[in-house]
């Protein structure tokens, strides 16, 4: 009798510890309740042993197959800011964490970075003899950089301006525009479509730099009011809306050692894309992806580096909905005639090995696995590696592909979302997965035998601390009955299925996002977690049109946004409605941009569902919206004109039911604030009350500590609306 009561005094005092989260933990929660792993993990070169960062940040440890995987320290930070004071000894740099930018130059070696007062350093620090080496100088003000593979040569930006400091401490002026409007070497190009996150490179040898030019003069100032001022101020940023005039981009090459300038001559029209930018491994050539505007035409071409004339195309790529180059090429490391292609041409993002002719040689592609990280490869350049979406896009992970016959290999097979690497020998994966119930697992796997050490096997972060909801993944079938829908419920605390409960349905739905897979909590975000436990059943749904799920699946969405990916929505409300703990009269609806699109298009096209939604930073008119993304699912404004009147919101805002909260940010270059402001004229013009609340200072997210004040504002319009 006393041991039965000593454990209900113990399963009462479990419970009592354990709470809800807070408004505040819905932002900061990420980092508060974080599982634990192996920080800043990454295999060291030309062994296969891998360093991390210790549990405190301050030392370096290595676990490598001789010492059966135990960690043992390699450097510290103590060393390692000793070494600093003693090369930059007028610098004050007061390093709190060792640096988890680091890179292994080889098995002794590793570069970062480090700020000072006036300047940034690039290091290389000497594990062995515990000594630094400055190899570049870059300065404090800047707006990109790119270090060359020696680590000598550093491009950065200045304004729109590119200058070189050299390894003799030489500093070069690449140019010198002053015109605003033309910019040069930065990664804003095309607004960062086609996977374009950087605007130079260096040759291999470190003595040429490419680098874009844009010519944006004749693109259309949009202005952004500023209030930190008494008598407030105009930001104008430039803003190609769909069929509007589009910013003209080239492609130059400076010779450090002539102090000469080319252009590669990409021909016209002037409003084109250049994308995918590679240079030959010889440095004799560069490739590029020329896609034209209507975005369904891709040439390959290749131009000479020291001339920059056209010497051919090495193939072309079309679609009747749209073509999107994401990846610079991969040459093969000890080929410099072949190299590995990415593309969805053939239903899923998969690679293809072509010679520098043009000629395919082998198809790499697997099945239905959709490659969503390429990895390089093994030290022969037999074996090429990649992250792979796998069972309908829930799952992550690591495949091996042999290039001369195209065998490939699944290395990772526990359900869930791996990130895994291999070892440079390709003998070794280091192995860190979570799925839906596992927080996170650390482990180094055998490719020979499959046979996985453990490394760190993360407990629940929540245990004993905070409540945490039941979730559960659920599988529809498409609005068209052909396609697998994934989709995932957070129950409330306490769940009783005699109750009935409110919903807030959470979305996206747009390309390039998926928020669903079998990871640690399924993806759950903070925000929806707290609204389960303040009693809600929180649902989401990744439509056809969102990504992981290949070319089909995303394709359908072409000139109608939201209209197939709304038919899908409500087959998993439909699911909802049929429950019977659901309170089918008291559903909300949240998104953001995308999202807040779809939110208002379902508040407006299907009115009836919703009791109140929150839109956020939505795109209301898609002829509003930015040429590149625009014109790739709806074409332009002229050549679809029944598309855009079907997809805009302005003319069916008399159609608004229910109670809508829209947020926007005043200082929003993404989905400016015209979009919201329009509908709101248009509730206006039809008698229909709108609530609006403005972020004056925050762009297209808010941020920070004001992210917790638009949390708690949605949540209280959700609780004041839904709950009886």
């Amino acid at each position: 009798m006393k041991k039965l009561l000593l454990l209900l005094l113990l399963s009462s005092s479990y419970a009592y510890g354990q709470r809800n989260l807070t408004i505040d933990e819905t932002v900061f929660g990420p980092g508060k309740f974080a599982a634990k792993s192996l920080p800043a993990a990454k295999w060291i070169k030309n062994t296969d042993a891998f360093s991390s960062l210790d549990s405190t940040y301050q030392n370096l440890v290595s676990f490598d197959v001789k010492n059966n995987w135990k960690p043992q320290q390699i450097a510290s930070l103590s060393d390692l800011q000793s070494a600093i004071k003693t090369v930059l000894p007028n610098e004050k740099i007061n390093l709190r964490n060792f640096p988890t930018s680091y890179q292994w130059e080889d098995n002794k070696r590793i570069s970062f970075q480090v700020a000072g007062e006036n300047n940034t350093y690039g290091l290389v620090y000497d594990l062995a003899t515990k000594t630094a080496q400055v190899k570049n100088t870059l300065p404090k003000e800047r707006e990109g950089e790119e270090i060359g593979s020696l680590n000598t040569q550093s491009a950065y930006l200045v304004g729109n301006n590119i200058e070189i400091n050299q390894a003799d401490g030489q500093k070069l002026q690449v140019t010198q525009d002053t015109i605003d409007g033309i910019v040069n070497g930065t990664s804003v190009i095309h607004r960062n479509e086609f996977g374009i996150d950087k605007g130079m490179w260096w040759s291999a040898d470190n003595k040429k730099l490419l680098y874009y030019r844009k010519d944006e003069t004749m693109v259309s100032n949009y202005p952004l009011p500023q209030w930190d001022t008494r008598v407030a101020s105009i930001k104008d940023i430039r803003y190609p809306m769909a069929g509007m005039k589009s910013e003209e981009v080239v492609l130059k090459i400076y010779d450090t050692e002539t102090k000469q300038t080319i252009t590669l001559q990409t021909g016209e029209p002037k409003e084109q894309y250049l994308t995918i930018v590679t240079w030959d491994p010889t440095g004799e050539f560069v490739f590029v992806g020329v896609l034209n505007r209507g975005q369904d035409h891709l040439k390959l071409n290749k131009y000479k580096a020291s001339t920059g004339e056209f010497v051919q195309t090495l193939f072309e790529e079309k679609s009747d909905s749209w073509v999107e180059p994401q990846h610079a090429l991969a040459f093969l490391p000890n080929n410099p005639k072949q190299f590995i292609y990415q593309t969805d041409k053939d239903g899923y993002n998969q690679l293809y090995l072509y010679d520098t002719s043009g000629k395919l040689i082998r198809q790499l592609g697997y099945k239905d696995v959709l490659v969503t990280n390429f990895q390089g490869f093994d030290e022969k350049g037999s074996k090429a590696y990649y992250i792979g979406a796998t069972n309908n896009g829930m799952e992550r992970h690591l495949f091996e592909v042999e290039l001369k016959n195209g065998k490939t290999t699944q290395l990772t097979k526990t359900n869930g979302v791996h990130n895994s690497s291999i070892s440079n020998s390709g003998k070794y994966v280091l192995d860190q997965y979570s799925n839906l119930n596992t927080p996170n697992i650390v482990q180094v796997i055998a490719t020979k035998d499959g046979k996985a050490t453990p490394i760190l096997h993360a407990t629940n972060p929540f245990t004993g601390k905070i409540n945490l909801p039941k979730i559960e993944f659920k599988s529809f079938v498409s609005a068209d009955g052909k396609t697998p829908l994934n989709a995932r419920i957070t129950y409330p605390t306490n769940f009783d299925p005699n109750k009935k409960y409110p919903v807030m349905v959470y979305l996206y739905g747009g390309s390039h996002a998926q928020m669903v897979t079998d990871r640690w909590l399924g993806g759950l975000g903070y925000f929806d977690m707290y609204m389960a436990q303040n009693g809600y059943i929180v649902f989401t749904l990744d439509n056809r049109g969102s990504d992981a799920r290949g070319r089909d699946f995303t394709r359908v969405t072409h000139r109608n946004l939201g209209e197939a990916e709304m038919a899908d929505q409500l087959v998993g409300i439909d699911y909802l409605k049929s429950q019977p703990y659901v309170d089918a009269a008291n559903m909300g609806i949240f998104g953001w941009s995308y999202g807040g699109f779809m939110t208002s298009s379902l508040m407006t096209k299907h009115n009836d569902i919703f009791k109140a939604a929150v839109a956020g930073g939505p795109v209301m008119d898609w002829k509003f919206y930015e040429v590149m993304y625009g014109e790739r699912y709806m074409d332009t404004p002229e050549e679809n004109p029944e598309g855009y009147e079907k997809t805009s919101l302005l003319n069916k805002a008399d159609k608004l039911k229910g109670n809508l909260l829209i947020i926007h940010g005043a200082q929003d270059p993404v989905v400016v604030q015209q979009h919201s402001m329009e509908f709101i004229q248009k509730c206006i013009e039809a008698g229909k009350q709108v609530d609006y609340f403005l972020y004056p200072t925050h762009e297209h997210n808010v941020s920070g500590k004001d992210r917790i004040h638009m949390y708690d504002k949605i949540a209280k319009y959700f609780d004041n609306y839904l709950k009886k």
